[in-house]
């Protein structure tokens, strides 16, 4: 008499997904419950990737009722509830699924995402982009240096080592700043103009004397108060586009 593989048993659990994490699901499965079938004991982690959900999205999976962590192993018949990163009201006291928080304010952006990150530097915030970053690359430096990654390309962030990002809904760059912004609640981080929108490097004053050569007769005429690039050597200055990029930042908040 045989006996039957465990493994080829089919299991089924209870999932439901919260606010914006149903934007990675099928118009039939978002905001309502639906069965999901599994063979084994597969993680949660691994159960929701394979829903479609990147687990850098996640930030509180309940297990009929009760906060668990990614490792956990399902076994069928559970009711899930899986949320995103809370923005209004505290839970500090239940279990979330990393030791760090979240959101930091530092990024490493996707190669399809370059307007996107200069105008995170326009706003102050330390962000790494190149057109020439490989997936790997953008994975190193996010575990290396703490940098959440910003991406158009799900697939990073269902990276196993990835613990930081997001994935960005808009493909208009206007829209995807905003999106960020107010996502990862970044309107008190606003240190404009302290960034360089080139390299990212950070600006330092300088006298007009020691940056003379690189600037127009005019420029040097009409204005007094100059940034440079420590990095780069890009001078930045109060030109005509100041006022409009200072209502552009007021339009974010």
């Amino acid at each position: 008499m045989g006996t039957k593989n465990h493994d080829s048993i089919i299991h089924s659990a209870c999932f439901r997904f919260y606010e914006e994490l149903n934007d990675f699901l099928p118009k039939n499965k978002r905001k309502q419950s639906f069965l999901y079938r599994f063979k084994g004991n597969p993680s949660i982690k691994d159960a929701v990737e394979a829903i479609g959900v990147p687990h850098t999205e996640i930030d509180l999976i309940l297990i009929d009722g009760v906060s668990v962590c990614f490792d956990y192993l399902i076994k069928g018949g559970e009711s899930i509830s899986v949320y995103p990163v809370f923005e209004s009201f505290d839970i500090a006291d239940i279990n979330h699924l990393r030791e760090e928080p979240l959101r930091h304010t530092k990024f490493v952006v996707d190669v399809n995402l370059g307007k996107l990150a200069h105008k995170l530097r326009f706003l102050g915030f330390d962000t790494l982009y190149d057109n020439d970053f490989a997936d790997d690359e953008i994975v190193a430096l996010s575990l290396e240096q703490q940098r959440i990654i910003l991406t158009r390309d799900k697939g990073i962030l269902k990276n196993s080592k990835v613990t930081h990002g997001y994935w960005v809904r808009s493909d208009d760059p206007k829209q995807q700043v905003v999106e960020v912004v107010k996502r990862l609640q970044l309107e008190e981080g606003f240190k404009p103009f302290t960034r360089c929108s080139v390299c990212n490097g950070e600006l330092a004053l300088v006298e007009k004397e020691e940056v003379a050569k690189l600037l127009h007769p005019d420029t040097f005429k009409n204005h007094d108060e100059f940034l440079q690039c420590q990095r780069c050597g890009k001078v930045y200055w109060k030109g005509s586009h100041y006022d409009r990029i200072l209502d552009w930042i007021r339009g974010l908040t």
